[in-house]
């Protein structure tokens, strides 16, 4: 079960990893325009501070969550298809509208197929198949970006879309597999939706080891963010080729897949709460190599070091989430908290533009800031007890 469950899981992410690039690129190809490319890319983000916490919901609330992963599986591919077959044909501000409904299914992709791990491991083995989890996104971000790239080069943007959406019909399976829940009678409520919403946050919110997660991985994202759009700058101002940059992206992405492998080969884990701090720190201190390095292979020893910390940051992050959270809102959770990690994303993004245009190096440095930032919210919260 846990091996469909881990294909499935892979194809999907990689499949979601896939579309936003494969959009920008396509965008750029029909229309020419660089602002509708990146407004496309954004729709996809930006709506996701909605849609995390309402499919939250209605996961918590139905006996077979994976049907409805499912259909929003289906919802999103058929969203980035509608985009890409609207292009040149349907004015733009349609187009960024689609795409903005379709990124409200996008927390369902990350956040809401990791809610459902405890249904296929149980209790027992739910910390080492956690770490597995937390390496689908680290193939999906290795994976997807490059797929776009080659695919791009070879068959067009049109046949990057076709990949993307093919990549999560190719998930559904898995999806629909996934097991029914037994409890189901007891997590319906009569409460209306905007309650049970409230209810998803309030559980982040009064429990101290959730907050403090959840706000210092939001920190930590954003700052992630403005390393991810420094990237090909960066690529350009050390070495002359934007495709360089890409390639700090994937060591990223590589070494936090092996740092997860390393992860799942321990006898004793270590505790969480430690990982994602000392996580956080890693790659902050990567992303300080990167900023002041001079030279491209001194980025990419700064790409390594930021890949060795996000990767056990990211499993730690779930690993808290699916030990504190409650079980009658665990979707909501994980939802909630993947849909604040997107839109983080898209402020960071946002900020970094900007200040890369300005100095790189200053945008790669305010990323390493932001998980300095965080690293001391972890700390000092944990102090405090809150």
């Amino acid at each position: 079960m846990l091996g469909r469950y881990m294909m499935g899981a892979v194809a999907a992410r990689t499949g979601d990893e896939m579309s936003g690039p494969a959009l920008l690129v396509i965008g750029l190809a029909v229309t020419g325009s660089p602002v509708t490319a990146s407004w496309l890319l954004a729709g996809l983000t930006v709506s996701a501070a909605v849609g995390g916490p309402v499919l939250g919901v209605l996961l918590d609330r139905v006996r077979r969550p994976g049907r409805l992963l499912g259909w929003c599986l289906a919802g999103y591919a058929a969203g980035i298809l509608l985009v890409f077959g609207g292009l040149g044909r349907v004015p733009d501000g349609v187009l960024v509208g689609v795409a903005v409904c379709t990124g409200v299914l996008g927390p369902a992709l990350t956040g809401g197929w990791t809610a459902q791990l405890p249904l296929v491991t149980g209790t027992r083995g739910l910390s080492r198949a956690t770490a597995l989890d937390s390496m689908s996104y680290n193939v999906a971000g290795l994976a997807g970006p490059a797929l776009v790239g080659v695919i791009a080069a070879v068959g067009g943007g049109a046949t990057a879309v076709l990949v993307s959406a093919g990549l999560l019909i190719a998930a559904l399976p898995a999806a629909h597999g996934l097991p029914a829940r037994d409890d189901v009678l007891d997590r319906r409520s009569s409460r209306s939706i905007r309650m049970e919403v409230s209810a998803g946050f309030a559980a982040i919110a009064g429990n101290g080891v959730l907050r403090r997660a959840t706000v210092g991985s939001m920190v930590s994202c954003c700052g992630a963010a403005m390393v991810v759009v420094s990237a090909p700058v960066l690529g350009i101002r050390l070495s002359g080729e934007s495709g360089h940059g890409a390639l700090l992206l994937a060591v990223i992405a590589a070494c936090g897949l092996a740092a997860n492998t390393a992860l799942t080969l321990l006898r004793r884990l270590p505790r969480w709460e430690t990982v994602l701090a000392g996580g956080t720190a890693v790659a902050g201190i990567g992303m300080v190599t990167m900023g002041v390095s001079g030279t491209m292979w001194g980025a990419v020893i700064g790409a390594i070091v930021v890949g060795l910390g996000e990767g056990p940051q990211l499993t730690a992050l779930f690993a808290v989430r699916h030990r504190e959270a409650p079980e009658r809102v665990r979707s909501q959770v994980f939802t909630t908290g993947a849909s604040l990690k997107i839109t983080s994303f898209a402020v960071g993004s946002a900020l970094a533009g900007p200040l890369a245009a300005y100095s790189v190096e200053a945008a790669v440095l305010a990323g390493a800031v932001a998980q300095g930032v965080a690293v001391v919210l972890l700390i000092r919260w944990r102090s405090d007890g809150g």
